[in-house]
């Protein structure tokens, strides 16, 4: 695992290369680029949002190998995105297309009629390529969003150092700025469920090395939602991980938004979903 005394993200990802972690970059479109990637500019100094921030966070089984697949899914949670239109959504176990569906909801749903996305696929370990949904899609996490992205900046994107070595779905994490008022970055994650340790090792460089880097960078307020597999708020292994300060809520199993001290938790509630194993948590972040 990478160590916490990088203080530059650009630093951290270009430790991960020499590692020989290929999948750690940064892309203008935040879509599995291979091969060097250009070092992102600095992000404007970070105050909290003027108004609140609405997180929805979805983990929507949809690879169609997992006994969960249903198939109905992300018209499910198309038609929660609709009903709640969300500034942020946060998508865990997704085909790229899922994605860009989603992002048409969210759209039709805000002021504006438009929003932005950013996907990263998982590494299949037996292939040293991206992961594959049994459509053929890549499979992985993604974000929507109803701002735009901050003007200049990048996607950020990469793969753990630290997997669980029987299992050939190795996780990643995607990170974006996008333009509230000031900006916000925004995160998502998948972490290992097949070895807790591993997901704690994960979820330390997550928080130690990736958001530590982002904010070393500029300090704009982070939100994260994620499927953490570390359990509720009151575990230990979760507790180790998370920045001091940070505010959190949960589903009450594996789910989690977390934020930068910027931002306070101000509600939350869960919203049942048939189509998948785990209900949609939807988060309301206010300035602190």
């Amino acid at each position: 695992m990478a160590d916490r005394a990088y203080r530059g993200l650009w630093v951290a990802i270009a430790g991960c290369l020499v590692a020989g972690l290929a999948a750690c970059s940064w892309t203008a479109t935040g879509v599995n680029a291979a091969g060097p990637p250009s070092a992102p500019p600095t992000a404007p100094a970070g105050d909290p949002p003027a108004a609140p921030v609405r997180v929805l966070q979805l983990n929507l089984c949809n690879s169609g190998i997992a006994a969960c697949y249903t198939g109905r899914s992300v018209a499910e949670a198309a038609a929660v995105i609709r009903s709640e239109a969300p500034d942020l959504v946060t998508l865990n176990e997704v085909c790229q297309d899922d994605v860009q569906a989603l992002e048409r909801a969210l759209a039709r749903a805000v002021p504006g009629g438009a929003a932005v996305s950013a996907f990263q696929a998982a590494r299949d370990r037996n292939t040293g390529e991206a992961y594959r949904c049994r459509n053929g899609q890549q499979f992985g996490n993604g974000i929507v969003s109803r701002w735009p992205s901050v003007p200049g900046s990048s996607v950020g994107s990469g793969i753990y150092p630290l997997q669980d070595s029987d299992d050939p779905e190795e996780r990643a994490w995607v990170c974006m700025e996008v333009g509230a008022t000031p900006a916000v970055a925004v995160c998502t994650t998948h972490l290992a469920y097949t070895d807790r340790q591993v997901a704690v090792g994960q979820c330390e460089y997550l928080f130690g090395t990736v958001v530590e880097g982002m904010r070393a960078r500029g300090g704009v307020p982070l939100v994260l939602g994620g499927d953490l597999n570390l359990g509720s708020g009151d575990s230990p292994d979760l507790g180790s991980c998370l920045p001091s300060g940070s505010a959190f809520v949960g589903d009450g199993e594996a789910q989690l938004v977390v934020a930068t001290p910027e931002l306070v938790v101000d509600s939350s509630r869960t919203i049942d979903l048939r189509a998948t194993d785990h209900p949609g948590l939807l988060v309301t972040l206010a300035p602190s």
